[in-house]
């Protein structure tokens, strides 16, 4: 497998200043989730949702220390799935470039869902939306082929290239700033303090979970980790981000702490302007909320039913920012998604077509079949409140690539240059790991079993085309194996019955939960164990690098199903020991992590090629117009 490079992301023009690169990110966090997450976590959470934002926003913030590091000192575009490979090899690489991958894939089509359901509930004679078991969805034809013709919209703003990207959006974004803090300041003249002390501050189990465990459910699947986990935009785009020394770990802290401050002002102004008579509900049915008819636009209809001329004009642009905030974030999260099949194409996983660049200095076909793929999320379930909690989990699992990252780096490649390095790693790395897998834990049984159903069957391509490739594995017996757990898998899945369900589902017969724990771990376990003895001795070391986080995945999956999170009418393990046998089990995976990473031969060649950088530039990070030596030119994919 040729060597990643720096010289391999020298197509990207670095021209992102360090406000374009945080507006990036920021741009892609004021998209639809302040539009309805304030509802979804006030109707999972009660009052209690504030507190909610704040843990969120210090969970993330935990996280994001370990890639303000390791984007400084590997600044390339789709970076969040080319450093797992690098530090844990190949089935870590896949693994977390798929997860990673589907969540970009579908957070676009959700942007577009965010819009349409905005427009479509306060003109319901257009016949965007329906209602299906009490949720607005998209409906045919009319809401899916606008939602169809959105995402082309997307598609031909980015393929005009990264410069006017990041020139438009730094004007739109100072728009989204605005708009929601006037909204929140509008609210607060009709805010009623008896929202917060008459009702159920832990609300009344709108999620799976009631009293303070429902604070840290809306964590995870209301929208908050959705919102904030933006940050990673600063990351994607870090081959394009001009003094990545200076401007990544700056641009991560600030796309994180202006989110979170406009949020949280939204959700305490929200919480306290409800009208329970005019969204048809009882008072302090938090979980009413969801399907009432506020859930269409919840913020505009708080302003509707204020009586105040000024806050009902308001509504009007609001409607506005509707349309722009989720549609500029859609746009910039395909731009991402572009640069995340890019990373997977430059590790091999995907076709080399993906990494080529048009005449703008994007990866046009890698847009261009994202744009296609993404298209499918229009099908299950149209709807924001559906698709969140997946995306939210499939997001937060991919954060753990830096944390498990860091130290593995620091000890295999510790000539490394690093413009910025965290100051107690030994601490503050499996803190940042722990924070991750404790918010997948907080999704809920439903969310992982989907979330493990994909990425664990996603094995099969792992075997039979990049074990191959690499000449690892012989492709006849890897077909027939994977050939042989796919169609096992499925049959498990299906008989489940857990694929695409709500995730509020309760099943009434357990043995249905340990049939499908059962048989989804017994056959990961069995196909792993014969792809390895298949397998040669340098990729034996690529799989035995991801087991911890194939651990990770059962570990969760199964303790969610007994917990407070899972289906089960009376669970076996209680808050809080749930969460802590959760954090229990993130540290062991971090164990795992930190002993199996190994230093692959990417790794290596990108520290050599640090060292011959800073020789030739005499410690200039800008990474530009350096002159190749004729070692980076024959480690060059190109």
């Amino acid at each position: 497998m040729a060597a990643v490079t720096y010289r391999s992301d020298a197509r990207f023009k670095r021209s992102m200043t360090l406000q374009s690169a945080m507006f990036i990110a920021i741009g892609g966090q004021i998209g639809s989730g302040w539009l309805f997450a304030v509802l979804s976590a006030a109707g999972m959470a009660g009052p209690s949702a504030v507190i909610s934002w704040l843990i969120g926003g210090a969970l993330v913030t935990l996280i994001a220390l370990s890639w303000m590091e390791v984007g400084a000192a590997l600044p390339f575009s789709g970076a969040i799935v080319r450093y797992p490979y690098l530090s844990h090899g190949g089935l870590t690489g896949w693994l977390m470039g798929m997860s990673y991958w589907l969540a970009n894939l579908a957070l676009p089509p959700i942007e577009a869902v965010a819009a349409i359901t905005y427009v479509g509930g306060l003109f319901p004679n257009l016949g965007l939306l329906e209602t299906r078991q009490g949720i607005s969805m998209l409906a045919w034809p009319n809401g899916i082929i606008t939602g169809i013709v959105v995402m082309f919209v997307f598609m031909l703003i980015n393929i005009f290239g990264v410069k006017l990207l990041s020139e438009a959006n730094r004007w739109i974004t100072w728009w989204k700033i605005i708009i929601p803090t006037a909204t929140f300041a509008l609210l607060f003249l009709v805010f009623n303090a008896g929202n917060y002390t008459d009702h159920a501050f832990f609300g009344n189990a709108g999620g799976t979970k009631e009293g303070f465990g429902a604070t840290f459910q809306a964590v995870a699947i209301s929208g908050i980790a959705f919102a904030m986990m933006g940050f990673r935009g600063v990351i994607d785009f870090a081959g394009e981000v001009k003094n990545p020394k200076r401007n990544i770990p700056l641009g991560t802290i600030g796309s994180i702490l202006i989110p979170l401050g406009i949020y949280t002002g939204l959700q305490i102004a929200f919480i306290g302007a409800i009208n329970w008579a005019d969204a048809g509900v009882n008072p302090g049915d938090w979980a009413a909320l969801m399907s009432s008819s506020w859930a269409d636009g919840p913020l505009g209809a708080a302003l509707k039913a204020s009586g105040i001329a000024l806050l009902g004009a308001f509504v009007s642009l609001l409607l506005l920012d509707a349309v722009i905030s989720p549609g500029a974030a859609g746009y910039l999260y395909l731009g991402s998604a572009s640069r995340v099949a890019y990373g997977l194409a430059t590790n091999k996983f995907f076709p080399s077509i993906l990494t080529r660049m048009n005449r703008h200095g994007v990866p046009a076909w890698a847009i261009i079949v994202n744009f296609a793929i993404g298209l499918a999320f229009f099908l299950p379930a149209p709807s924001w409140y559906r698709l969140v909690g997946f995306i939210s989990s499939a997001l937060v699992l991919s954060t753990l690539t830096a944390p498990a990252a860091i130290r593995v780096m620091r000890h295999h490649a510790p000539q490394l240059h690093r413009p910025y390095r965290l100051p107690w790693s030994k601490v503050l790395a499996p803190i940042g790991f722990i924070a991750s897998t404790i918010t997948i834990f907080w999704c809920g049984f439903i969310t992982l079993a989907n979330l493990d159903a994909i990425l664990l069957g996603s094995m099969v391509c792992y075997a039979i085309f990049f074990s191959v490739k690499n000449g690892w594995t012989k492709r006849a017996p890897s077909i027939v194996l994977s050939i042989v757990f796919i169609i096992a898998w499925v049959i498990v899945c299906v008989r489940g019955g857990f694929i695409l369900a709500p995730s509020d589902m309760a099943v009434d017969d357990p043995g249905k939960v340990y049939e499908f724990l059962i048989g989804i771990t017994v056959l990961t376990v069995a196909f792993l164990f014969v792809l390895r003895l298949m397998t040669k001795r340098e990729g034996v070391r690529h799989l035995r690098a991801g087991y911890w986080l194939v651990f990770l995945l059962l570990a969760e999956l199964i303790l969610s199903a007994f917990s407070e999170y899972g289906p089960l009418p009376t669970p076996a393990v209680i808050f809080p020991w749930d969460s802590l046998i959760a954090v229990i089990i993130g540290y062991i995976a971090y164990l795992g992590a930190d002993k199996t990473g190994f230093a692959t031969p990417e790794l290596k060649a990108l520290e050599q090629e640090s060292i011959e950088r800073e020789a030739a530039n005499d410690g200039d990070d800008s990474f530009d117009d350096v002159p190749s030596t004729p070692a980076q030119e024959r480690r060059s994919p190109e």
